[in-house]
């Protein structure tokens, strides 16, 4: 379906309905190829101004009158507009905390609204830190069942999850989309297993929010958590959010009980008593300088459209793998993504016994930025926004010359400790 030229990705490029939105984000070094985006997003232009007239107008001049000019609403107004990429309600969204620290609080709800019920289901695609906050939120009080997947690429089975699902099971929560190979699970089928065992659902959308289609409300979808430094570009560290369906967020208690999630929090009472609807599930002053910097991305995504988005993502994720096929499966490469379009995020991962090595090339000798999971998975990430055709052929050129030619054989396989 290729013909595998430049002129091709050149003319792709020039089809493009979206190429317009490359020109919204910092792109300081042309000749540089960023292949990262499903890691960090790149920086939207609008940002820089926004964080310039935060500091030097909203902080310098205001002072504390921001709060009342935008700040002490600021969570729930940009996870109102981030509730239209995961297809939820404005009032079912909210920023606050880390993806981490929101895993913890709606984790330990869900487990205290499932009584006599102490088990997590989940599988070993999921983010490793999403296992240890299960193993944190458990306290040995109960335990975390792990379905393996069959090929370390694809989910478990829907009939080993349904197994594991059992009587005891209070939670199933998976990520949505794999980090190492972009499995992207069917999320209203998964998540009606779940139901049909009483247990409660929770998605990690870390890897699918932004790029991939979603539909928490169409799904029912009980509960979810994302970041929004990857696909939706809101700068490293951004804060998280988390989702909580409507009808269910009288009935949770979250476990962080802070002054922001309180009922009336300046009236300074000594009881806690949780806030109305969604602001419960807050904890803390937030981060008012990240979260802000949050609302760009996430409005360029708006408008651009999700389903554009996804379009262009199965087009551009379908061009890499025909380039691997041709010009990388005689090397030695793998494809440890799924070979179906409707079951693969944004990201494509190839496997090579040198891939660490690879990857050092890639990054230090041909101004390529991929990233690498152990053991052997290349990972390369594709932000439709910004990402075009060209950059996709010119990494691949460079990375078949990187092994054609060897270059990666002076290179350590020792990492930095970032990838």
């Amino acid at each position: 379906m290729f013909a595998l030229t430049l002129a091709e990705a050149l003319t792709l490029d020039e089809r493009d309905d979206l190429a317009a939105f490359r020109q919204a984000f910092v792109i300081d070094d042309p000749e540089l190829i960023y292949l990262d985006g499903n890691s960090l997003g790149r920086l939207p232009r609008a940002t820089a101004a926004l964080l310039s007239d935060m500091v030097t107008r909203q902080w310098g001049q205001r002072l504390i009158r921001s709060w009342n000019e935008g700040w002490f609403t600021l969570s729930q107004r940009i996870g109102g507009k981030l509730a239209r990429l995961v297809g939820a309600q404005p009032d079912e969204v909210i920023l606050a905390d880390s993806t981490s620290v929101n895993l913890y609080k709606l984790t330990a709800a869900a487990l205290q609204a499932r009584p006599g019920r102490r088990k997590i289901v989940s599988d070993d695609l999921n983010f490793p830190s999403d296992l240890y906050i299960f193993q944190g939120a458990l306290n040995h009080t109960g335990w975390l069942q792990i379905v393996p997947s069959p090929d370390g690429i694809h989910g478990p089975p829907t009939a080993a999850l349904a197994d594991a699902l059992n009587e005891n099971a209070a939670l199933l929560s998976l990520s949505h989309t794999a980090f190492k190979s972009g499995y992207t699970y069917d999320m209203a089928a998964i998540t009606e297993i779940a139901h049909a065992a009483g247990a409660l659902t929770l998605w990690d959308l870390s890897h699918s929010v932004g790029a991939v289609p979603i539909d928490l409300n169409g799904s029912g979808v009980d509960l979810a958590v994302g970041c929004t430094y990857k696909y939706l570009n809101g700068g490293p560290g951004a804060p998280a959010f988390l989702y909580v369906r409507r009808d269910l967020q009288e009935q949770l208690r979250q476990p962080i009980s802070g002054w922001f999630g309180q009922r009336n929090q300046f009236a300074l009472g000594l009881h806690y008593e949780a806030g109305a609807g969604i602001t419960r599930f807050l904890t803390g002053t937030p981060p008012l300088l990240s979260l802000a910097a949050v609302e760009p991305g996430v409005d360029l995504l708006v408008d651009a459209g999700i389903s554009r988005l996804r379009a262009k993502s199965i087009q551009q994720t379908e061009y890499l793998i025909a380039l691997w096929q041709a010009w990388l499966q005689p090397l030695g490469f793998s494809l440890n993504s799924p070979r179906d379009a409707a079951q693969r995020g944004s990201h494509v991962s190839l496997g090579h016994p040198e891939a660490a090595r690879i990857d050092r090339a890639l990054i230090e000798q041909m101004n390529v930025l991929p990233d690498f999971r152990r053991p052997d998975n290349l990972r390369l990430g594709i932000a439709s926004l910004y990402t075009s055709f060209q950059d996709i052929y010119t990494a691949m050129t460079r990375l078949h010359h990187v092994v054609a030619e060897q270059l990666y054989e002076q290179y350590s396989p020792e990492m930095p400790d970032v990838t």
